[in-house]
């Protein structure tokens, strides 16, 4: 509902956030994301398959979405600017043309295009992903860079250590027009982070990072040369909770889960382990949302016992608020588009594996984990 009614008709952009008390009119505020996007053109897959909204409306919504952002929406070398007006597709002042987010969108393209038997849908999803340089945004390094600006270039930050960055790599190890080596997939460092018994690569950065490639691609019962990803973020989300409730001070197994969120003090990457962040017992949905089919039990047991004790409070029309500190009686106003889907798509690939399965039809998208060197269910 969040993508359906904070979204334009007319560009199918999606707002970064929105409250969650509207009624179903849409926020005020102008800025839309393409991760956002990307997450609503998947959001709209489930919304198909489950009913939940009329079949005619998502097909158009959809191909207005692909046609706007192939044709209409100011692009560089087959990347989007991470932030733009929702109406006019205007690049918010300041903001990187982002190789992150584009590819979310381009992940939630795939998406439609795997699942809607639209012939004008189809073309057009895969026309926007040939567009894609992915070796202009090598930048002539080993690793990707994580965006340009028109007045300075190529930022020095690079996707040189484990994280969200696996949806990069195999989207570009993939592209049919413009591809990068798959030697460029052992490019990228993995650290290997030790607590309480726990032993997983990752990243010093917050849960969110082990779920948004898993969103799409489907790593179980597959490994590459370093590792089965999918139970490391199993274990990850474990070592994650264990992190949350050795602050009994403002965890417990009914309050628990931290991911990148709103706060009182604006907007923060935190969580743990290690800590991160300005931890002050907020808790964060979506940090256990997006890791439902890692842990599933654990995650199911803390959502639902939080809506039953603070659902007035902290849940609205589309869901739980971003983040909510109880007993600072502070509740977020508002929900964010990439939480949102996060925790939606989460939910649907734990109740039916369906995000998964249509994604994984792209024959892309194995053909890239093989060429990545992995072996297993779906690839051999």
């Amino acid at each position: 509902l969040f993508f359906w009614e904070q979204a334009s008709p007319t560009t199918g952009q999606v707002l970064d956030r929105a409250r969650n008390d509207l009624a179903g009119a849409r926020d005020p505020r102008r800025m839309a994301s393409i991760a956002a996007t990307g997450f609503g053109l998947s959001a709209f897959c489930i919304a198909d398959r489950r009913g939940y909204l009329p079949h005619d409306q998502i097909v158009e919504r959809v191909k207005t979405t692909l046609d706007w952002h192939l044709n209409k929406f100011p692009e560089v070398h087959g990347f989007f600017y991470h932030f733009a007006d929702i109406e006019s597709g205007e690049r918010i002042k300041g903001v990187e043309l982002s190789s992150i987010d584009t590819s979310l969108l381009l992940c939630g393209i795939l998406t439609a295009r795997a699942y809607f038997e639209d012939k004008r849908i189809q073309s057009l999803a895969q026309q926007i992903y040939e567009r894609v340089d992915w070796p202009w945004m090598l930048n002539g390094g080993k690793t990707f860079s994580m965006g340009w600006h028109p007045e300075s270039g190529f930022l020095k930050s690079r996707w040189e250590q484990f994280c969200e960055l696996m949806m990069i790599y195999l989207l570009a190890i993939g592209s049919p027009t413009h591809p990068v080596a798959p030697k460029y997939w052992n490019n990228f460092t993995r650290p290997v982070i030790h607590y309480k018994g726990f032993d997983y690569i990752s990243g010093d950065d917050p849960i969110f990072t082990h779920q948004y490639s898993q969103a799409w691609y489907d790593f179980r019962g597959k490994r590459d040369a370093y590792a089965d990803y999918f139970q490391n973020s199993v274990t990850a989300t474990r070592a994650h909770k264990a992190f949350c409730l050795s602050h009994p001070e403002w965890f417990s197994e009914d309050y628990w889960g931290v991911s990148a969120s709103d706060y009182q003090g604006g907007y923060t990457a935190w969580g743990g382990p290690p800590a991160q962040g300005p931890l002050d017992g907020t808790v964060v949905p979506c940090a256990a949302a997006g890791s439902l089919p890692f842990l599933p039990a654990e995650c199911l047991h803390v959502l639902r016992a939080m809506r039953a004790k603070w659902g007035k409070q902290a849940w609205g029309r589309y869901g739980f608020v971003d983040a909510f500190h109880p007993s600072a009686n502070w509740y977020d106003s508002d929900v964010l588009g990439i939480d949102q889907g996060i925790s939606v798509l989460m939910a649907e690939n734990l109740r039916s594996g369906i995000v998964w399965d249509i994604f994984m039809r792209n024959h892309e998208s194995a053909a890239a984990m093989k060429r990545a060197g992995f072996h297993g269910e779906g690839v051999e």
